[in-house]
């Protein structure tokens, strides 16, 4: 079991102090974040990818390559990649080049993004969003499986005789999560290929998430990767904690009551009890994080925890991180008891190596070309 955290970069007033922070202050707090979620022993850092204000992180591959420099343990990705707007060729490349740099420590999540008026700025429609997501993974999976690749698509000029430079580190393409929270075709897309799906659910009631992840886990199924309890799921959660949960629940309120995402909708503890916004006691922070079995349908591999943004002060997100790691041993225990054997840990660079994914297949990828069915959860 994979813990993390995760963030979107964004520029946010304190409500509390007034106080607005720079671009630049946000930007070097995420590579602080990052190496103190090191630190203290957690396993992910996970940053997203936004081309519009009041966000930073429109380059994650400059940030998590110079993060990558500074870190020497913790697993980099992303939260998400914009699959719809980014040419495949320049995702594969690019992030070639930083699991070369990062020596594996690699892995990112695919996936539409939720902001309508960048599509046109990358000279896309929104309206095609579904079939972008569709062809530029297939794309992208040649690119990285391939050593030359004849193309053509709808959406992108045609390629011939094309090799992406450079090839995956040790002929490991970096694992894929198809990131999602209302998209039954991205959970089938996920399970078509035998990637992983990730539920940002944040927003969602827990009966959405079990939903979609449950369509998601029958259909990897089907598709024969494995048993459902096989499939290789992953959970987000807002998280604020306190020694003392009504310190926690005093402290968070201003934030979220003024931040643009939660503010305008029901109440702090109405969210707290429909949704995976946690705040309160270490203790109540584990005892809900271990519910979550059920969201998922069972066992899962990757937790990831936003732990900065809407206007929370670097301090207190710092002392968050340090918090969380005192927390993550706990939860590591827990989800260990009564694991089955048969499930799977989440994939790292070298757990792909070892199940014998280092060898490219030959000629093309017989999935490529194919549409996944679409199936209504």
């Amino acid at each position: 079991m994979q813990f993390g955290i995760f963030g979107v970069g964004d520029v946010a007033r304190d409500p509390v102090s007034g106080r607005t922070p720079t671009e630049h202050e946000r930007i070097k707090a995420l590579v602080e974040y990052a190496r103190l979620a090191e630190d203290v022993g957690l396993d992910v850092f996970a940053i997203g990818e936004h081309h519009n204000p009041p966000f930073v992180p429109s380059s994650p591959t400059t940030l998590l390559g110079y993060i990558a420099a500074r870190t020497e343990r913790i697993l980099l990705s992303t939260s998400t990649t914009l699959i719809t707007t980014n040419d495949p060729v320049k995702i594969a490349e690019d992030y070639a080049t930083l699991q070369h740099l990062a020596d594996g420590r690699l892995d990112l999540m695919l996936g539409r993004g939720n902001t309508g008026p960048v599509y046109p700025w990358f000279g896309q429609d929104i309206r095609n969003g579904i079939a972008l997501a569709m062809e530029n993974h297939a794309l992208l999976r040649r690119l990285w499986r391939e050593e030359v690749v004849d193309w053509e698509g709808e959406f992108r000029t045609p390629l011939q005789g094309f090799t992406a430079t450079p090839r995956p580190l040790d002929g490991v393409a970096p694992f894929v999560w198809h990131a999602s929270i209302r998209s039954p075709e991205i959970a089938e897309q996920a399970a078509y290929y035998g990637d992983g799906f990730f539920h940002n659910n944040l927003f969602w009631p827990k009966e959405h998430v079990r939903q979609l992840v449950d369509l998601y886990r029958r259909r990897f199924e089907y598709y024969g990767h494995g048993r459902a309890e096989q499939a290789v799921v992953g959970l987000a959660a807002h998280l604020f904690v306190r020694p003392d949960s009504q310190d926690a629940l005093r402290e968070f309120r201003p934030y979220f009551d003024g931040s643009a995402g939660y503010g305008s909708g029901p109440s702090l503890e109405d969210t707290m009890a429909r949704t995976a916004v946690l705040v309160g006691s270490p203790q109540q922070v584990i005892e809900r994080v271990l519910t979550y079995r059920e969201n998922a349908g069972g066992d899962y591999q990757r937790q990831l925890f936003n732990v900065d943004g809407i206007g929370v002060p670097h301090k207190t997100v710092l002392e968050q991180i340090e918090l969380l790691g005192e927390i993550v041993p706990v939860l590591r225990e827990e989800f260990a008891l009564g694991r089955p054997a048969h499930v799977p840990d989440a994939p790292t660079h070298a757990s792909l190596i070892a199940t014998g994914h280092a060898q490219p297949p030959r000629g093309a990828d017989p999935t490529a070309r194919r549409t996944p069915a679409v199936v209504q959860p």
